[in-house]
């Protein structure tokens, strides 16, 4: 039986120029979750992470704080496990529904934003004018995952809250015309660096564990 340990990136660079870099909360968010996972274990056979810089970032945390040197192991990365383009949904969410959609940097006002959003876009199916509509996101989503399991185990993935809601969504309901409310539900509770574990055997994959995060003391955590 093989386990995936599936790792939301740390905190990303929100209201910066560019989002896609860990602040310096995210680093240390995942040189905590190195120094607990040499502790704790498991110690990965097999590491992945989607292309995005904070993915990288992540990993490169948390092999800095497990003490892990550089190729042991050696990261692959498959781009299947990036995040849906967040701003994109934004922009095709105001452009259907006439909706005004601020780029604030309150991030209480933007999670508003992009909870309303996100449910349009779950909601809209294959013809609502999406460039990656929701399904295909949770199948891209899903195949990341198949190859992951593929792997030698354990695994250690890095990948973003949308997919790792999605996966989780998908096997503990695997109706997909359901998914989309559990998804969301999933997306607004998961902590950067959280660990999700996915067992995976004769049955299929199965969800063990969802969010994770005792390696962070309180000040460490953060969701968006």
């Amino acid at each position: 039986m093989g386990v995936l340990l599936l790792v939301r990136h740390g905190q990303a660079s929100f209201g910066s120029d560019d989002y896609d870099v860990l602040s310096e909360t995210g680093w240390e968010q995942g040189r905590v979750l190195g120094r607990w996972l040499a502790k704790e274990g498991p110690e990965p056979a097999s590491v992945v992470h989607g292309g995005m810089r904070r993915h990288r970032e992540t990993w490169e945390a948390i092999a800095e704080g497990a003490g892990w040197g550089p190729g042991s192991p050696e990261a692959a990365v498959d781009e299947d496990w990036a995040e849906f383009d967040h701003l994109g949904v934004l922009a095709r969410y105001a452009e259907a529904t006439g909706a005004v959609v601020d780029h604030t940097t309150d991030r209480r006002a933007f999670q508003e934003q992009f909870e309303v959003s996100t449910a349009h876009w779950t909601a809209a199916g294959p013809d609502g004018g999406y460039p990656e509509p929701y399904d295909a996101f949770v199948g891209r989503a899903r195949a990341a995952l198949d190859a992951a399991a593929a792997r030698p185990g354990p695994t250690l993935v890095v990948t973003s809250g949308g997919v790792i809601a999605a996966l989780a969504a998908l096997l503990v309901v695997p109706d997909t015309s359901a998914v989309g409310p559990v998804w969301a539900r999933f997306n607004t509770v998961i902590a950067n660096t959280s660990v999700s574990r996915v067992i995976v055997g004769a049955s299929g994959a199965r969800l063990l564990t969802f969010n994770e995060h005792p390696h962070l003391p309180r000040s460490l955590v953060t969701y968006r």
